[in-house]
């Protein structure tokens, strides 16, 4: 049996784009961040996140069925921290940033390097988190050329400083 510290410390060494994930629709406003994001496949185009099932937000995601990743540019860490913070309310977390709604109703990042617009497609329960398999509806790609990147339990800016 794998020692689950000894997991996490090799986790730790696999970085990641961070992402903040949210949703809007009956069951409310909400998000959460994660670097648990990879696609699929292009056909057609669905990505997989992963979101622990402790979470408080876990079934709002699930009855609204339709999610936006939100690729975090270099510049958002405070967006990474607001999203994680289990002491601020969904309503604190979204009013400390500037959103656009897409095509699904989800909440859309401005300034995200950028945003895949989503309707859940499939769910699958796995020990401690649930796997959203995500359709992509729409795309907006961000000016920013830079991203966030969580490696070694810390924030790293990674890409070219440049706009597309």
């Amino acid at each position: 049996m794998i020692d689950i510290q000894l997991f996490r410390n090799g986790m730790a060494m696999l970085g990641g784009a961070v992402s903040v994930i949210t949703t809007d629709g009956k069951a409310g406003r909400f998000g959460f961040t994660a670097t648990a994001v990879t696609s699929v496949t292009d056909e057609p185009p669905t990505l997989l996140v992963c979101m622990n099932r402790k979470s408080f937000a876990n079934g709002h995601f699930k009855e609204n069925g339709v999610l936006c990743v939100n690729v975090l540019s270099a510049g958002h860490e405070s967006a990474s921290g607001d999203f994680a913070d289990r002491n601020q309310t969904s309503e604190e977390r979204f009013a400390k940033h500037s959103w656009t709604d897409m095509g699904t109703g989800s909440p859309a990042l401005d300034e995200a390097v950028v945003n895949f617009d989503c309707r859940i497609s499939d769910v699958h329960e796995v020990g401690s988190h649930t796997v959203f398999y995500c359709q992509i509806k729409d795309i907006r790609i961000g000016e920013r050329a830079e991203g966030l990147f969580y490696f070694n339990r810390a924030y790293h800016k990674i890409g070219e400083s440049k706009t597309i």
